[in-house]
């Protein structure tokens, strides 16, 4: 390992930001956070140094690039043309096409298709008379998106064939959509996988996952529920669609597990993962770990499981059990420093072992 310090550009100030700059700082890393909210964020807090700038701002992005060695994103929600700029500079992670597939669900759903992954019939959805001519081909429940920049449930709701496709699409407010018909799953998972930049790759243990109104309430990995036979068909999905994206860095495929046994696509998220968070205890190298050695090319590290654990998010309103929780001997409490405490609002995570 090259001993001269390294820093690592982080697009984004969250607390994954937060969770990427840590785990930098455990390998003698810098880390220098960019984002148009940088100032008190989760991220800077704890980075090294910080930039607050807009993503399209390119001499700040310049001059942001002449201070780093390499760069890599919190969220998938970063200008794709910003990390096309970035990788002019230096080493760029996740990838341009990797960023640009997943900030649309019709562009993912489309792709996991055609590399052989099943997905929830879906529709492209322009207006509400291409909503009435879907929902009058729909067969029960389906799930109404917009194409971008929703998440943790935001951007959604239910519809049936029944429902007002005129109000339904004026509620949803925006340009584009996906209609996906509802999927009576088994159980839900998430896959993690990881790629080098001479495309070599590998996954996580598989992750068993359950929401609450939209937003993750609780992981528990390995997944009790999965065989070798299905963590087998995930991770082949996820890793086709790594390839497929040209992925550098990690990115998370969370799917459904219908009741014979499918692997049925949801979404992708080229970046480390909500569901992922236990590997910090969990695994040998965390995803975050993971993130920042393949970022800056140190080789990728063993991520086999050393036992079974559960993740709990703690939202805002979860922070009444906070003194609670932070004297339970047998868990590992991490907040993200964020100072307003807002139900819905992802505040901490806690981590416990269960068995090995």
């Amino acid at each position: 390992m090259d001993m001269n310090v390294k820093t690592l550009g982080i697009l984004g100030a969250g607390q994954l930001g937060r969770m990427l700059a840590i785990a930098a700082a455990a390998r003698g890393i810098k880390a220098h956070i960019f984002a148009p909210d940088a100032k008190g964020s989760p991220a800077a807090e704890i980075a090294h140094s910080f930039t607050q700038a807009d993503y399209d701002d390119e001499t700040a992005l310049a001059e942001f690039a002449s201070q780093i060695d390499a760069v890599t994103s919190e969220f998938e929600n970063v200008p794709a043309s910003t990390m096309r700029f970035l990788a002019g500079h230096v080493p760029a992670s996740p990838g341009h096409k990797a960023l640009h597939i997943a900030q649309n669900r019709l562009r993912e759903k489309h792709l996991a298709r055609s590399v052989g992954i099943a997905t929830p019939k879906f529709w492209a959805i322009t207006s509400a008379e291409t909503l009435v001519a879907a929902l009058s081909e729909l067969d029960g429940k389906a799930i109404l998106k917009t194409t971008e920049q929703g998440y943790d449930g935001k951007g959604q709701m239910q519809v049936t064939a029944e429902t007002d496709a005129k109000v339904a699409w004026q509620a949803l407010n925006t340009h584009e959509a996906i209609l996906e018909s509802f999927v009576d799953f088994a159980f839900e998972i998430s896959v993690l996988v990881w790629r080098d930049a001479d495309g070599l790759m590998g996954c996580f243990p598989l992750a068993q996952n359950q929401h609450k109104s939209g937003i993750l309430h609780q992981t528990i990995a390995p997944a009790p529920d999965a065989d070798e036979m299905l963590a087998r068909q995930a991770e082949q999905a996820a890793c086709a669609i790594a390839e497929a994206v040209d992925l550098f860095g990690v990115m998370a495929m969370e799917a459904f597990v219908s009741h014979s046994g499918e692997v049925i696509f949801n979404e992708i998220a080229p970046r480390p993962h909500n569901s992922f968070h236990w590997t910090i205890e969990g695994c040998i190298t965390s995803q975050f770990t993971q993130a920042v050695r393949i970022a800056l090319q140190q080789g990728a590290g063993l991520c086999s499981a050393i036992g079974r654990y559960k993740m709990e998010n703690l939202l805002g309103e979860d922070m009444a059990r906070l003194d609670e929780i932070s004297q339970q001997a047998d868990s590992a409490l991490h907040l993200y420093g964020k100072a307003e405490a807002r139900d819905g609002r992802k505040m901490g995570h806690v981590t416990t072992r269960l068995s090995g």
